[in-house]
């Protein structure tokens, strides 16, 4: 399996451990990552100019149709992004010519055929399933899985899962030998996008999710989005002490049997106990 490999702008200056245990988990279950240029995904100015942000994500598509590749992302703000600006070129054709007009300029075509897939999906679809590469079962760790907003809403555009019912996280975490636990929050929305507008119910929303996911008997609460691990994680100096927030290719690398230096676990961590 094969893909172009769109980390998103975040991951290299905030969370360089997203991108090493995402890459270190694609190694070790056969998944090659190739790296065309990209630019960002458009998510952060999407308010600012609708043009800018669905040509930025469209230059991006083009790039991975232009060698052959699906687009893969391990971040939900920018596969959820990247959808949007297909299903807006899609329905409305003045805005596809004139996307269509500018990757000209650059020597590209109008992406028609490479899909946008999360690394959750690509986990998903794995020939075999996670399950059989699981080296390291967690048995005993129990988890409240974080979906994010942006790949669950809205249903006909992002194509993730039910947005309603969703059971992908879950599926995955039970492949590791974990418990994904029930709790009422799991769907709502982090907070993130709140940040820089509205400070206050930023951190309301990031409390209570915290202390929701926390009060399900979880250990940890497990994220699979650069933003959202930045609300949730250690990163977010304002964020509740009730509860640590850790990235599922972390958690995943390690019952995959990779080191904890691999996947970013540092001595201390909930996961810590689960290295035999």
């Amino acid at each position: 399996m094969k893909y172009a490999y769109f980390p998103g702008c975040k991951i290299a200056h905030h969370l360089p451990i997203h991108g090493r245990s995402v890459e270190a988990v694609c190694t070790r279950l056969g998944v090659e990552l190739l790296r065309p240029e990209f630019n960002c995904c458009g998510y952060p100015v999407r308010h600012e100019s609708r043009d800018a942000s669905v040509y930025s994500a469209l230059r991006n598509l083009a790039l991975a149709e232009n060698i052959g590749l699906d687009l893969m992302t391990p971040c939900k703000c920018c596969f959820g992004n990247l959808q949007q600006a297909r299903h807006q070129a899609g329905q409305d054709e003045k805005l596809k010519q004139r996307m269509k007009d500018l990757l000209h300029e650059e020597g590209l075509e109008f992406p028609e055929k490479a899909r946008v897939r999360h690394f959750l999906q690509i986990l998903d679809d794995l020939p075999g399933g996670v399950v059989s590469a699981v080296s390291r079962p967690l048995k005993g760790l129990k988890i409240a899985c974080h979906y994010g907003c942006h790949a669950l809403r809205p249903e006909n555009i992002t194509h993730f899962d039910d947005p309603l019912a969703p059971t992908i996280f879950e599926r995955l975490v039970a492949a590791t030998g974990a418990a994904p636990l029930p709790w009422e929050l799991r769907l709502e929305c982090c907070g993130y996008p709140l940040r820089g507008r509205d400070e206050n119910i930023a951190d309301l929303l990031v409390a209570k999710k915290m202390a929701g996911a926390s009060s399900s008997g979880a250990d940890l609460l497990a994220t699979a989005c650069t933003y959202c691990q930045l609300q949730f994680g250690s990163e977010n100096q304002k964020r509740p002490q009730t509860i640590p927030a850790v990235l599922f290719s972390t958690i995943l690398g390690l019952a995959l049997g990779l080191s904890p230096d691999e996947v970013g676990i540092k001595p201390g961590d909930v996961l810590t106990r689960f290295v035999v």
